[in-house]
């Protein structure tokens, strides 16, 4: 049994009503992987817009694994912590991992941000020393359109971002860098410019499903129109 952890934050957990990539990842593998397989995590929720709280069940198909590690307004500065017990916990094989965007917009540079990615890769190896990781870079949102400031961040980020995982990649324990969602669009792919509508979700679940099948051969190529 291959147990996926999807780590994340808005995009990740996702609110009341919707699908998320994560439904959509799942649906693909249900369809492309050979292997059982199950996705894993301490948290199962959605986010409440009405009560301001991770507490909603509401998915638009509530039929899959729906554990996760991901939260509204979490990113790498707050998961660091948690990775090690959440992998040791749910016996994580493969960490799906989308952050970045709150820590720049609201908690540390991209420096720092960087520094505690490569804290997030050791205390997950140190709690699975076997771990595989899919790191998505901060993918284009409303406020890097709006503020050059931020997007030199973003860009500066994804740049330290990729450092990062060719560093710390090792045979035993692989750390793949997903390409950005193909075509990305906030105007098409998102509802707010930064939050995924469905087609948005598609992309998002396809870039990760993209970079598995290309380092891996784990199941294969995304296509929307069937997942």
């Amino acid at each position: 049994m291959l147990r996926f952890m999807p780590v994340g934050d808005s995009m990740t957990i996702g609110s009341a009503g919707e699908h998320t990539w994560r439904h959509r990842l799942w649906q693909h593998l249900c369809a492309s992987y050979g292997g059982p397989f199950t996705f894993v995590g301490p948290r199962e929720t959605l986010y409440d817009k009405t009560a301001d709280a991770p507490t909603s069940h509401a998915y638009a198909d509530p039929g899959f694994p729906r554990a996760h590690l991901a939260g509204w307004g979490e990113g790498w500065l707050h998961m660091a912590p948690l990775i090690g017990g959440a992998v040791r916990e749910c016996r994580a094989d493969v960490l799906l991992v989308s952050l970045g965007l709150i820590d720049l917009g609201f908690y540390t540079n991209a420096e720092q941000t960087a520094e505690n990615v490569r804290a997030f890769v050791a205390g997950a190896r140190e709690a699975n020393p076997r771990v595989r990781m899919v790191l998505l870079p901060v993918i284009p949102n409303i406020r890097a359109e709006a503020d050059a400031l931020f997007a030199a961040q973003v860009d500066l980020f994804n740049a330290l971002l990729a450092k990062a995982a060719a560093d710390l990649d090792e045979p035993r324990s692989p750390i793949l860098l997903a390409s950005p969602p193909e075509s990305y669009d906030i105007h098409t792919d998102t509802y707010d410019g930064t939050h995924p509508n469905a087609s948005g979700e598609h992309r998002i679940a396809g870039a990760f499903a993209g970079a598995m099948w290309e380092a891996w051969g784990l199941g294969q190529p995304y296509v929307a129109g069937t997942s």
